[in-house]
């Protein structure tokens, strides 16, 4: 009996604590707390890219939906094209302003600002598409790319690829390294600083100036991205050779600017939707290309497009030009020097797993 009776206190205290537990749970204050709305946020996302221009600006507006629908809607984005609020190139600096929430871009449109970001975009005779992917998510990539843009205020992620190009639309045939001489050529980053030391002229155009420019006459030449992009802007009615392969961009990263005082003012699961969205959309980019590329290149063959591939002595001296334009860039500062050295110790090992899988099953298909 005396048992009993302590089991039964012992039942009865249980209850009272957790009585207790429920009433303090709704209580005056905790339910006011329930009460209050989710804050929610109104950004802004400047880009590069034309409206609504196929695969890029359909990327960023894609990207933009995927946040309001992830956050359910506390975290809205306003997608405005190049030139309705700044001009294509000014998208780093709006967003390192705080003039503009986000920026969609790719890294070397801002070397001028900050020279190592071109390692970030497009190495020639570098990364693939899946290399360039791995050394940012899990290698060190994405630490080297915060720290180089830190200094100017800005968060950034990959949020797109358009996966290996081609070597750009050409006046005239390139059938050796004298061919370069003088050309006037559309080419950023450091895939123009290496046709400048071969004795190119080399511009850095916006996408939307490209036509007019290369069908005036006002370039000779232009690389863009590839058939998919390269057929929506009608470059095959400005000229009439096609080269390949794409020496100067074997992958080219498109990325995600956030102002870092407005990232960090996020609620931690809204800055996992950021993160997030920006890895779902580059997977969606990368499959945009590959499978739009593969429908629009015979469009541009029936159309008359010419393709020619680049001969090896220019290929060679492509590639010989590039080496020391690397290691002249990665010299410029203490970052770039470890950037480049960690993205040359990833490409040795992802080369000679590639020699044996990728490479191969190419051949043989």
């Amino acid at each position: 009996m005396n048992r009993r009776h302590l089991f039964g206190a012992a039942a009865a205290l249980l209850a009272t604590l957790g009585l207790a537990g429920c009433k303090d749970d709704s209580s005056p204050a905790a339910q006011q707390a329930a009460a209050q709305p989710a804050q929610t946020f109104h950004w802004k996302m400047v880009t590069s890219w034309p409206k609504n221009y196929p695969g890029l600006g359909t990327a960023a507006d894609r990207l933009a939906e995927r946040i309001n629908t992830m956050s359910n809607g506390r975290l809205t984005i306003k997608v405005y094209a190049a030139g309705e609020l700044v001009p294509a190139l000014e998208v780093f600096d709006a967003v390192s302003r705080g003039t503009s929430e986000m920026g969609h871009g790719t890294p070397y449109y801002w070397k001028g600002k900050v020279p190592a970001a071109q390692f970030f975009s497009s190495i020639p005779f570098g990364f693939s598409t899946g290399e360039m992917n791995a050394w940012i998510h899990k290698g060190d990539g994405q630490a080297l790319w915060d720290e180089a843009y830190s200094a100017h205020g800005v968060k950034p992620f990959a949020a797109g690829n358009t996966t290996m190009q081609m070597g750009g639309w050409f006046n005239k045939e390139i059938n050796s390294v004298d061919d370069l001489k003088g050309l006037k050529i559309r080419m950023p980053g450091l895939g123009g600083e290496v046709l400048a030391k071969l004795g190119a002229t080399t511009i850095n155009l916006p996408g939307g100036e490209i036509f007019t420019s290369l069908q005036t006459g006002a370039i000779d030449a232009t690389d863009w991205v590839s058939p998919y992009n390269d057929l929506a802007f009608g470059l095959n009615k400005a000229a009439k050779y096609y080269y390949f392969p794409a020496w100067q961009e074997p992958q080219a990263l498109v990325e995600l600017l956030v102002n870092k005082a407005a990232y960090e003012s996020l609620p931690a699961d809204l800055k996992a939707i950021v993160a997030e969205a920006s890895r779902a959309a580059t997977l969606d980019m990368m499959d945009d290309y590959t499978f739009n590329n593969a429908k629009a290149l015979p469009a541009l063959i029936e159309q008359g497009t010419v393709l020619k591939r680049f001969p090896d002595d220019v290929l060679t001296a492509l590639r010989e030009t590039s080496t020391q334009v690397i290691t002249d860039v990665a010299a410029q500062s203490e970052l770039a020097t470890r950037i480049h050295a960690s993205q040359q110790d990833f490409l040795k090992k992802a080369t000679q797993m590639h020699q044996m899988t990728d490479k191969e099953i190419y051949q043989w298909r």
